[in-house]
């Protein structure tokens, strides 16, 4: 996990796209960790309906039906609207202005680079993946996390690259067009504001940085402008670009959080992934649970009952990886080995671990179910707080650019 900067938002953002039900490896692995840091962080966590049409534009409509089941899951997970921010990306157009704002000035070959660009390509080769859409879509990640100035992105390692790709659009950006008119100016008269004990702090640590390379200085002049009450956001900002001889910070470059997730296996020893066809979902009725989990394969060498088995082997150990204790682990090492316990008896708590962390969860879901019109609301509330967000960061990249948005 990485740490913080000083002078960077505490903001987190994170979607998930809508392209069908959400199963145990989601839950594993996204939704546990966003109920952690709703309460840690101000979070802002959105359906990514537009991400989903760059590999499902053939079939929209499965994208329609997943996206309020969705946000139930969310919910029923444990994530709390009072906590963070839940909204629907295609509501919120400002993503999509800033997408094309941005696609003016990203190379073509920053776009083809991004490893999963390939990647997704050979995973996916059923479906046609040439279009701009899905050569753009890292750059409309950059557009969804810089419209919200997010200082933190909690990714898996497959997506550190698109996270990188952000902090080089947004350091462009803020080349291009972060040296408003009188810029050097400006930044003078933000740091008398400052008052002259700080203000010859803050040149004594500018020059220390600008001709010595000291990165200590550059770190404490960062943590002298945090604790600045008496100026604005836009010199604040200001002063942080010229700390380092640049101009406005106008779009934050964002730091990648690294998030552990345990593997959450499928019923196949495999990833769990619904091209697999070998998920648990979060809405799956408890006879069909039992009925997978008992019928999933196990060591294929242990033929017989009375045959000793390998856990190492066995799809049904990845399970017990993640939901069992020590204690049980030894007891299913032990077992195994020497034959003392049959697979079904192995397999007997994780069908009970699984079974009681979905029972809660099933429970809300159809609370929530029941009643639509409150699910709506939420996601209301979640897109005007979003757009006010998104369209202040707007105000300010459109009179950076300046292109005739003001006549």
């Amino acid at each position: 996990m990485s740490t913080v900067l000083p002078g960077q938002s505490m903001r987190v953002l994170s979607g998930m796209r809508p392209t069908g039900r959400l199963h145990l490896g989601h839950y594993h692995g996204v939704l546990k960790n966003w109920v952690k840091l709703q309460s840690e962080y101000e979070c802002f966590f959105f359906v990514a309906d537009w991400h989903a049409l760059t590999t499902h534009y053939e079939d929209p409509q499965i994208i329609h039906e997943s996206v309020w089941d969705m946000v139930v899951d969310w919910l029923a997970a444990g994530v709390d609207p009072n906590n963070a921010t839940l909204f629907i990306q295609s509501r919120i157009p400002a993503h999509a202005e800033l997408h094309v704002l941005l696609s003016m000035i990203t190379p073509l070959s920053w776009l083809e680079r991004v490893p999963s660009y390939k990647d997704q390509q050979l995973q996916l080769g059923d479906r046609d993946l040439s279009t701009y859409g899905f050569l753009g879509y890292p750059l409309l990640q950059s557009a969804d996390i810089l419209i919200y100035r997010a200082g933190i992105v909690p990714v898996g390692e497959d997506q550190v690259a698109h996270v990188e790709l952000t902090r080089e659009v947004a350091r462009r950006f803020n080349h291009l067009y972060g040296r408003e008119p009188g810029y050097e100016q400006r930044a003078e008269e933000a740091i008398k504001k400052m008052g002259k004990k700080n203000a010859k702090l803050y040149r004594d640590l500018r020059t220390a940085y600008m001709e010595q390379g000291d990165r200590e200085a550059l770190e404490t002049a960062h943590a002298l402008l945090e604790r600045q009450k008496n100026i604005a956001l836009g010199d604040k900002e200001r002063l942080f670009g010229f700390l380092e001889g640049g101009g406005k910070i106008i779009l934050p470059e964002p730091q990648t959080m690294l998030t552990h997730a345990p593997k959450m296996p499928g019923l196949d020893g495999r990833k769990m992934s619904k091209s697999y066809d070998n998920v648990i979902s979060l809405r799956e009725p408890p006879a069909d649970v039992e009925k997978k989990l008992r019928t999933m394969p196990t060591d294929p060498a242990r033929v017989h009952r009375t045959d000793p088995g390998n856990p190492d082997k066995c799809p049904v150990w990845d399970f017990h990886l993640v939901y069992s204790d020590q204690e049980k682990k030894d007891w299913v090492q032990n077992g195994c080995r020497s034959a003392k316990i049959g697979c079904l008896e192995c397999k007997q708590p994780i069908i009970d671990a699984v079974l009681a962390e979905l029972k809660p969860m099933q429970e809300r879901i159809a609370e929530f179910s029941r009643d639509p019109l409150a699910v709506k609301s939420i996601i209301a509330d979640g897109n005007k707080r979003a757009q006010e967000a998104a369209e202040a960061t707007l105000v300010e990249v459109r009179a950076a650019i300046g292109l005739g948005y003001n006549g």
